[in-house]
C-alpha cells in the first residue's frame, strides 16, 4: 500500500478511554501513522476496513514484560516477545531489567529500545534495574538510565529487601518523576517455597510461602513512600494484607499505584490440584485461595489497583519440566492478557468496558508518563480491533512466545484481539503477525 492510502476503519464500536469517548458506530481514518481529522485527506484513495462487531481501543499497554535479551535468548528474545504481544493485541510494553547482563546503565537502556525500534512490532519502553546488577547493594545511575529512555526503575525478579536502599530509590524518585516498582516479597518468609502456604500445598507436599512475605513488603514500601513522598507502583498483587496497604495509602493520597496480572483474578491455588506436580502453576506471586481472588477483584473494581499487566515471563520448557520445587517461576501470558481481562471483569458484568480497559490504557500510561492522548485527529494511529464475544481456547502450540507454559491451557476464554495497528501500520491481522 502507498503512503497516500487512508486506511478507513468503519463501523466499529470505539473505546477511548484516553479522550473518555465511547462512540457505537465510529469512522477513523489514519494517513501515513496519523490519526486524520474528519476532513482531512479526502482527497486520497482509501483501504476500507469493516469492523462492525468489533472495538478499537487505542494504544493498550502491558507494562511488565520480560523479554529475557540480553543473555537468556534461549527463553524468549525482543523480537519473539514483541511478536507474543502484537498476537495478543499489546502495541506497547514495558519491559523489566533482569536480562543478562541487567539493564542497569544508560548504553543498555539505549540498545533495548533501539531494538524494539528496529523491529517496528510494538513500542517498547525500558525498565532500568534499581540498583547495579539487581544486587540490592548499590543504587545505580538512575538520572542517566532515565535520559536514556527508561520509563521506570525495578530489580524486578529480586526485592530490594534493604529499607534504607530503598528509601533512597523513593527519595529521587521525587525529583525523577520516574514510578519505583518493587517485587514485594520477604525472602527470609518465602526462601525454598514454591506455591501458597495453604491445603493444596500441604496436599501435594510442597512448601508454601505465607502471603504475609508479599504484604509485609508492601507495607514497609507504602509507609516508605510515605516517608519520602516517592512515587512507587506494586507488581502483580495478589495478597488481602496488601489491598489493605494500599487503601491506607489512597486514603493519604500518596504516590502509589498497582497492578494486578490476569492469573491471578481468573485462577485460585486448587491449580495446584488439577495440575498436581506439573510446574506450569509455579508463579510469583503464587496462585492464592479463592478469598484472597476475590479480595483482588474488588480492588481492581474499586481502583485501588488501577492496572492489569500479564508478567510475562516466559521460560524454555526443558526447565519448566524439573522437579517442581527447581523449576523456575512464570508463565507466559501476553497473548492471554486480553481474552483474561474481558473473562473476569467485562463477560460477568463486574466492570463496564470502558472501565476494564483503562486497565490497559490509561492506567499502565499515568504510571509511566507517556502522555498518550488516544485517538485523536494528528495522534499516532495505535489501536486494536477486538472482537468482544469470541471464545476461544487456550492453546499454547499457537503461542509466538517462545515460552509455552500457562496454566490456562486448555480454558475457554472470551475476546480476542482481530488485528493491531502501531504507527498506522498492520503488525496483526487475523491472528497473523505481520513482519516489519
Amino acid at each position: 500500500m502507498s503512503n497516500d492510502t487512508v486506511i478507513r476503519i468503519r463501523g466499529a464500536r470505539l473505546i477511548d478511554p484516553y479522550q473518555g469517548l465511547e462512540a457505537p458506530d465510529a469512522d477513523i481514518r489514519i494517513l501515513n501513522g496519523r490519526v486524520l481529522a474528519s476532513q482531512e485527506g479526502q482527497q486520497y484513495p482509501e483501504e476500507v476496513i469493516d469492523a462492525r462487531g468489533l472495538w478499537v481501543v487505542p494504544r493498550l499497554i502491558d507494562m511488565h514484560v520480560h523479554f529475557r535479551e540480553p543473555g537468556q535468548t534461549w527463553k524468549e528474545n525482543i523480537e519473539t516477545g514483541s511478536q507474543a504481544a502484537a498476537h495478543g493485541g499489546i502495541t506497547a510494553v514495558a519491559a523489566m531489567p533482569n536480562t543478562s547482563p541487567v539493564i542497569d546503565s544508560p548504553e543498555l537502556v539505549e540498545w533495548e529500545a533501539k531494538r524494539a525500534r528496529d523491529l517496528g512490532l510494538v513500542r517498547l519502553y525500558p525498565v532500568g534495574a534499581i540498583t547495579v546488577g539487581s544486587e540490592g547493594q548499590e543504587l545505580a545511575d538512575l538520572y542517566r538510565m532515565q535520559a536514556a529512555g527508561a520509563r521506570a526503575f525495578s530489580d524486578d525478579g529480586q526485592p530490594v529487601m534493604s529499607s534504607q536502599m530503598m528509601r533512597a530509590a523513593l527519595s529521587y524518585s521525587t525529583t525523577l518523576r520516574t514510578p519505583i516498582i518493587n517485587h514485594a516479597e520477604d525472602k527470609s518468609l518465602s526462601r525454598g517455597a514454591s506455591v501458597h502456604e495453604g491445603r493444596p500445598a500441604a496436599r501435594l507436599g510442597l512448601a508454601g510461602v505465607p502471603e504475609t512475605a508479599e504484604s509485609a513488603m508492601v507495607w514497609r514500601d507504602v509507609l516508605l513512600a510515605a516517608l519520602t513522598g516517592g512515587r512507587l507502583h506494586v507488581a502483580h498483587v495478589s495478597a488481602m494484607d496488601s489491598i489493605d496497604a494500599l487503601a491506607w495509602a489512597q486514603h493519604r493520597h500518596l504516590s502509589v499505584t498497582a497492578e494486578a496480572t490476569p492469573h491471578h483474578l481468573l485462577l485460585t491455588d486448587e491449580a495446584l490440584t488439577a495440575w498436581g506436580y506439573n510446574p506450569v502453576t509455579k508463579v510469583n506471586p503464587p496462585l492464592r485461595p479463592e478469598a484472597s481472588r476475590q479480595a483482588l477483584v474488588t480492588a481492581v473494581q474499586k481502583g485501588l489497583i488501577g492496572v492489569l499487566a500479564s508478567d510475562h515471563a516466559p521460560h524454555h520448557q526443558d526447565d519448566k519440566a524439573r522437579p517442581y520445587p527447581d523449576a523456575p517461576f512464570g508463565i507466559s501470558g501476553l497473548e492471554t492478557i486480553l481474552g483474561g481481562l474481558v473473562t473476569a471483569l467485562i463477560q460477568p458484568g463486574l466492570m463496564t468496558p470502558m472501565n476494564a480497559l483503562k486497565l490497559l490504557t490509561t492506567g499502565p500510561d499515568g504510571v509511566l508518563g507517556l502522555g498518550c492522548q488516544g485517538l485523536a485527529p494528528g495522534q499516532p494511529a495505535d489501536l486494536t480491533l477486538i472482537d468482544p464475544g469470541h471464545v476461544w481456547t487456550v492453546d499454547p502450540d499457537c503461542f509466538y512466545s517462545m515460552g509455552r507454559n500457562t496454566p490456562l491451557q486448555g480454558m475457554a476464554l472470551t475476546g480476542q484481539a482481530r488485528a493491531a495497528m502501531v504507527n498506522g501500520r498492520w503488525v496483526m491481522r487475523e491472528g497473523e503477525v505481520l513482519s516489519s
